[in-house]
């Protein structure tokens, strides 16, 4: 409908159906551009639109880690577990942000429960077997290495969803 329709009463507002942005994917699509910034606004966005979506969460979390703000990262994985507390990829990202500040016990709390119900996805495969390799340092006492193909401060990322 036209403005002028509107104006002269044409119309109604019922007939002007407002679209909703899909703010996931357009997080996601920031990600990969780079700008995590931008991504958690759109996080917040989708969060806004829906508050227990562990998925946002959890790839909110992984923003969070990639920008170097762990406190951030940690309450947004603890937020996504307490949605979904068989969510494998937050299990993993959030014990290693744990490891990372020292946390052993936590780290290898999470470690398990990543491992318990790990994610069945072709990919998965060489965070699971990080998950165990890191499991078994801490059982020796070692220092656990970090993530596969991931650089030194990279956030850890087992478990992206879309």
């Amino acid at each position: 409908m036209s403005w002028w329709s509107r104006l002269i009463g044409g119309g109604s507002d019922r007939d002007v159906r407002p679209q909703r942005l899909d703010y996931l994917s357009e997080a996601l699509a920031l990600e990969r551009q780079g700008d995590y910034d931008a991504a958690l606004t759109s996080y917040r966005l989708a969060l806004r639109d829906k508050p227990d979506d562990a998925r946002v969460l959890q790839n909110m979390a992984i923003a969070y880690s990639r920008t170097g703000r762990q406190d951030e990262a940690i309450r947004s994985y603890r937020r996504a577990l307490e949605v979904d507390p068989q969510l494998a990829g937050a299990h993993y990202g959030l014990a290693f942000l744990l490891l990372k500040r020292g946390d052993a016990d936590g780290g290898s709390q999470h470690l398990a429960k990543f491992l318990a119900n790990p994610p069945a996805d072709d990919g998965a495969a060489q965070w699971i077997a990080h998950a165990r390799q890191t499991l078994d340092q801490l059982a020796h006492g070692d220092a656990p290495g970090r993530a596969p193909g991931t650089a030194p401060d990279a956030g850890a990322s087992a478990g992206e969803t879309a």
